[in-house]
């Protein structure tokens, strides 16, 4: 697929200022600046994260009072709920305040709740309120959820059970009414850092309890390796406290992990150091499966686990899980593909609508994302579930998918969701109907270049910068994430040594060189653009790894895309 290449530029006063202070090559300058770190003071906070930079957690809204309603509840060993959703943020978020609750107020008066993704939906749930006033508590805490549930706080409320919401989401203007509200997305709340995720606020809550209490600020840190779990999971900005928190966090996952995730990264075979993206395609899908296909209460029981051997004993539950869930995405895109392949009129499609009652319902949104990867569109998978269609929706960069679904909120029983993604159910007479309303409002918004993904390219190097001292500058820059991608660097008029190859029949093996300098890459699943190589000279856009082999590290071109160079 052809993909569009757009390359970022940055003030080159600016960019030639930092290089006089940091004295490191000026296309590491140039990314910086793009960046927004463009002084020596915020290049050394950047490069050298401190968790004393963390902010203070009672510049929160609401902070004062969900601390005095905890001691409350200690004081008069009331029994607390700790509630959260099923993904990665959930029921990391959920583990961590279980655990603290149980430092400071006798075990048996704190257990946690994570709501049934099909019985119960995403959120609070009336299930949740009712099972809480059944066993007595009097508080729930949630976390990663509530603050969109204003009727069913409110039935808490009359049940005589209290609230504190601990959420990331965006606030609608009216909120539910319970005794605080953690979230610093309200218009009204101060707090200076406005992109953390759930856990991220759950762990703020963490640090005023342990202050207030006088206990070691050891005692929240212990949580870092979930919390920068969550953060990877969850795709939240990688700046300022989020940066802080993954950088301390992946220290502690690779120095003093967790049981949980110890377990987790022995069952995934992975045995060097864990990164960012580890944590998002080695612990996250295993998380995610265990909600997806089952039960998403197993992960908070391998989270806390006290022993190794009993951590594991989940871990193989989410590890049998995340298989299913793997053959179930597969099947269900290879019949998916086929239908479009067969289907002349919807491959001219501006958008991909595909619905068939026997698809797993787990792995809908996966299977979304697969398909807008495949045709690069707005993309919707339907499924039964009970009397209705329901099902995931994914858009490309760019495109508010939220409104375009919005705009066919008549043929729609309910929907939900943001800019990126979202969730719909609808009578399954209506999917047709539904489907051509979508195709038609997405045709008359979304523009031809939109359509085309998009690589951005952070500067153009020459083979000659790609050294181990500008690598290793390249590494200081983790963790890699939203805002604060991975760099992307571009060489122009390379060609190929004679030594490139295709190999295992779809990746190709290069072997480039520019001026006098020669690099090996790695391009996965390309073997088509052999003859383009070949023929060269070729610009070619990529990121820089290790290579191990035979015991001996070089630096390696990660091939991103290649095209024939314009002279």
């Amino acid at each position: 697929m052809q993909k569009r290449w757009t390359i970022a530029r940055a003030d080159a006063q600016r960019i030639k200022e930092l290089q006089e202070h940091l004295k490191i090559h000026s296309a590491l300058c140039e990314i910086l600046v793009q960046r927004g770190i463009d002084t020596f003071e915020k290049s050394k906070n950047f490069f050298r994260p401190q968790l004393t930079e963390l902010h203070d957690p009672w510049l929160m809204k609401d902070m004062d009072k969900a601390v005095a309603r905890i001691i409350k509840a200690i004081h008069a060993q009331e029994k607390v709920l700790v509630f959260g959703d099923y993904d990665v943020d959930g029921t990391t978020s959920v583990a961590c305040m279980y655990q603290f609750m149980q430092l400071i107020t006798p075990p048996n008066l704190v257990e946690f709740y994570i709501p049934h993704r099909y019985r119960e939906g995403y959120g609070v749930s009336k299930m949740g309120i009712d099972f809480a006033k059944a066993n007595g508590f009097s508080l729930i805490i949630s976390l990663d959820c509530g603050i969109k549930s204003v009727e069913l706080i409110q039935y808490a409320r009359v049940l005589g059970i209290d609230f504190i919401v601990c959420d990331h989401h965006l606030p609608d203007a009216e909120l539910p009414p319970a005794v605080a509200i953690l979230n610093p997305k309200q218009v009204d709340c101060n707090y200076p850092y406005k992109e953390l995720c759930g856990c991220g606020v759950g762990f703020k809550l963490i640090q005023a309890l342990v202050k207030q209490l006088g206990m070691p600020q050891q005692t929240a840190y212990q949580f870092l390796d979930l919390t920068a779990t969550a953060i990877a999971a969850d795709i939240v900005p990688i700046t300022g406290e989020n940066r802080i928190l993954a950088y301390y966090g992946l220290k502690k996952a690779n120095e003093n992990p967790c049981n949980g995730i110890k377990a987790l990264q022995f069952l995934s075979g992975h045995t060097k150091e864990l990164h960012i993206t580890n944590l998002v395609f080695l612990i996250a899908p295993r998380v995610n499966a265990a909600g997806r296909m089952d039960d998403a209460r197993k992960a908070v029981e391998m989270f806390i686990a006290k022993t190794y051997e009993e951590a594991l004993s989940y871990a193989e539950m989410l590890h049998n899980d995340n298989d299913e869930r793997k053959e179930a995405d597969a099947s269900i895109t290879e019949e998916a593909l086929h239908m479009l392949q067969q289907n002349e009129e919807l491959q001219h499609r501006k958008t991909t609508v595909v619905y068939q009652p026997h698809w797993h319902k787990g792995v809908v949104g996966i299977v979304a994302s697969r398909l807008t990867e495949h045709f690069y569109r707005p993309t919707i998978v339907l499924t039964q579930s009970g009397d209705y269609a329901a099902g995931s929706a994914r858009s490309v960069a760019g495109f508010n998918l939220y409104e375009a679904i919005h705009a066919c909120r008549e043929h729609l029983l309910g929907y939900g969701g943001h800019f990126a993604a979202a969730g719909l159910t609808l009578e399954t007479k209506n999917i047709q109907a539904f489907s051509d309303a979508f195709e038609k409002v997405v045709a008359s918004q979304i523009t031809d270049e939109l359509l085309i993904p998009e690589i951005r390219i952070d500067a153009e190097i020459s083979f000659a910068n790609i050294k181990p001292g500008f690598y290793n500058i390249l590494q200081q820059m983790e963790p890699f994430g939203p805002e604060n991608m991975r760099p992307v660097f571009i060489t122009k008029n390379v060609t190929d040594t004679g030594y490139s190859k295709i190999v295992k029949e779809q990746h190709l093996r290069l072997v480039l060189k520019e001026a006098d300098v020669v690099m090996t890459g790695i391009f996965f699943r390309s073997a088509h653009y052999f003859p383009i190589v070949q023929q060269g000279p070729v610009d070619v856009v990529y990121t820089i790894d290790e290579n191990e082999w035979n015991s001996s590290v070089s630096l390696q071109l990660k091939v991103m895309d290649i095209r024939a160079s314009n002279g």
